[in-house]
């Protein structure tokens, strides 16, 4: 970068260490407290309270997309784009109720693969795992790069060398602990999240009243400001439907109902949504911020950290160093972990070695994660600009997974080749949409086609499903 850091050398790498050790040994130390065994390493006993539950649940979606996409949201198409981004919980409280259906039909399940293959068939099955893993690596493409932006941007570190620490901090206790380091390192980072979004927030509306910023913003970019503004509008929607895509079929969300205890699967979806709305609205009223007062920014997500830095000074740079860090490898740690367990489980097992002992799956599972993991920093050691494109390419993909997913769940008569249809027309428009019109309508464009697709073969073809399969 050729603009001066706000931290200090030294401070960037005393933070970076300190944080790095701390999520490692507490990774390790959870990790030991458990059975052992592969189904403990990946589903952390299914026992998980209310607390860990809910904590989980906020810091996997508070990704760093959330702390650097919302701002670059707000920032470049105003209001709408700091609400609209907010509307993604929706995908965490529509999932409240099928999360219970799926623990009542499937107690014993591992993955959301295995839900595919019992109610579709093998064919849906690949369709859908195909759908996930190109998911999965756009997801952890965009967190690998949201590492890089930050400690860059932040404290003059190379792009790559970001980018190398982050996924190494992740990958190193997810592999020792499972899910049990995961869901208590995901407690703290939530916690620590949390508190300092709301006190970075307050001191930049200290400096720079809510009125203060609607009146420039009401002056210089009235257009911002407007509520039925035609891209505003489309982007709130196609963050919801997108957030229902990516909840509903990910596995990272599977792995929570199936690890969490019947009684409190429900309310930490509710609760975890609602908690979640809070971070989008208030780092995207930093973008909002930034715009009135004319600050410029290097590249567009880049707002929040250059944004607070320059408010705050090298101690605001530290705290949005903290928030940006801990967002990024309470994702990261979530996305590793479910989708080693969904290859662990749904190739390894299922196709590969069906009667690999216990021992084995767990050690495919940690040896997936750190595959993932370099994977992930392959993919991204050419540096990307922007995160919305990586990540709005993959909405018109799992947005088509929503309605083959409820419909089974619910509806017995559901069509297995509908459910295949429905996928590949909705993915094929979704893409098509992305790239003839704007990257915005893929989710919704997809969306729409798969529900038509899924209801019309299902009303032309029903089937008559036995739900006791799922058990």
């Amino acid at each position: 970068m050729s603009e001066m850091p706000f931290l200090a050398p030294g401070i960037a790498w005393f933070l970076v260490v300190t944080f790095s050790v701390l999520w490692i040994a507490l990774g390790v130390w959870w990790g030991k407290r458990g059975r052992g065994d592969a189904e403990d390493h990946m589903l952390a006993g299914r026992n998980l309270g209310i607390s860990l539950s809910t904590a989980t649940l906020v810091a996997s979606w508070a990704t760093g997309n959330t702390t650097l996409l919302a701002p670059e949201l707000g920032y470049t198409t105003g209001l709408w784009g700091m609400f609209s981004y907010s509307r993604a919980s929706l995908g965490l409280v529509l999932f409240a109720p099928l999360a219970v259906r799926i623990k009542t039909l499937m107690p014993r399940a591992r993955t959301s693969g295995d839900f595919i293959r019992l109610r579709y068939g093998r064919l849906a099955w690949t369709i859908f795992l195909l759908i996930t893993f190109v998911y999965s690596l756009g997801f952890l493409m965009t967190q690998a790069i949201g590492a890089g932006i930050l400690l860059e941007a932040l404290s003059g570190f190379d792009y790559r060398l970001g980018m190398l620490i982050v996924i190494s901090v992740s990958t190193t206790y997810t592999i020792y602990g499972g899910m049990r380091a995961v869901a208590g390192t995901d407690y703290l980072q939530a916690l620590l999240m949390m508190t300092l979004q709301v006190l970075v927030a307050v001191l930049v509306f200290n400096r720079f009243s809510p009125a203060e910023v609607h009146a420039s913003l009401l002056a210089n970019h009235p257009d911002r400001l407007d509520l039925l503004l035609p891209t505003g509008l489309l982007v709130a929607w196609n963050s919801g439907i997108f957030s229902m895509g990516e909840i509903f079929h990910h596995n990272t969300w599977w792995s929570r109902v199936f690890a969490s205890r019947s009684s409190v699967i429900f309310r930490s979806f509710i609760f975890g949504g609602l908690a979640w709305m809070a971070v989008p609205l208030v780092t995207g009223s930093i973008g909002l911020v930034a715009l009135a007062k004319g600050i410029e920014v290097p590249q567009v997500n880049m707002v929040f950290p250059v944004v607070a830095a320059q408010l705050l000074g090298a101690w605001g740079a530290a705290v949005v160093f903290l928030i940006v860090f801990a967002s990024l490898t309470s994702t990261l740690d979530s996305l590793l972990a479910s989708t080693a367990d969904l290859i662990a489980v749904d190739i390894y097992l299922q196709l590969l070695r069906p009667h690999a002992s216990d021992a084995q799956l767990k050690q495919a599972s940690r040896t997936i994660v750190l595959l993932l993991g370099m994977a992930t920093v392959m993919l991204c050691w050419p540096r990307f600009d922007s995160l919305v494109a990586v990540l709005l390419f993959t909405g018109a993909l799992v947005s088509s997974t929503i309605w083959p997913i409820a419909c089974g769940l619910y509806w017995r008569s559901a069509n297995r080749h509908g459910a295949i249809a429905a996928m590949i027309s909705g993915s094929v428009v979704g893409l098509i949409g992305y790239y003839a019109i704007a990257p915005y309508c893929a989710a919704l464009l997809s969306a729409g086609v798969s529900a038509l697709v899924m209801a019309t073969w299902t009303w032309w073809r029903p089937e008559q499903f036995n739900w006791r399969r799922l058990a």
